[in-house]
């Protein structure tokens, strides 16, 4: 059985997810669909905490669903803007994963990860998925995957 991991980037699927299609990623549905491809060794979610109920609610039934959600703290600058991003933390924990798994699936359409597939693909011969929304996900990470995925209707609740 193949042993396959899982990396979330959350805010990029909640993002485009909404902005694409006006609803929410159904991780769940994930989860189901990769699972009938081998054995989920890994899974983390990678979210911002926030003072929030609902993030707390979201967070707490990720990990009933077996992710392990690592939390960077929200930082709001002086200017108005925001940071929280979890692009080094993911690519560190791929490159961690990748030399004992047979598949790594990355949900995200930052194209910032591009350089990280082509890598675990060549180094380790990880076989690399790519979920993402279609019209938000960078050509060059879709390039960069043995496989993409388009989040649509059945990935979606």
């Amino acid at each position: 059985m193949k042993k396959i991991a899982v990396f979330a980037d959350v805010q990029n699927i909640y993002y485009t997810c909404r902005q694409a299609y006006g609803r929410q990623f159904s991780y769940k549905s994930l989860l189901e669909r990769v699972s009938a491809g081998g054995d989920i060794v890994q899974a983390n979610a990678y979210a911002i905490a926030r003072d929030d109920d609902g993030q707390r609610r979201f967070q707490d039934a990720l990990r009933h669903m077996g992710f392990e959600v690592k939390l960077k703290p929200y930082i709001q600058r002086s200017d108005g803007s925001a940071k929280g991003d979890w692009d080094v933390g993911i690519t560190i924990d791929v490159l961690d994963a990748a030399p004992h798994v047979d598949v790594v699936v990355l949900l995200s359409g930052d194209g910032d990860f591009d350089l990280l597939l082509k890598k675990i693909r060549e180094d380790y011969k990880t076989r690399t998925e790519v979920y993402g929304v279609p019209s938000l996900t960078a050509n060059s990470l879709i390039d960069s995957a043995s496989l993409y995925h388009r989040i649509a209707d059945d990935l979606l609740q």
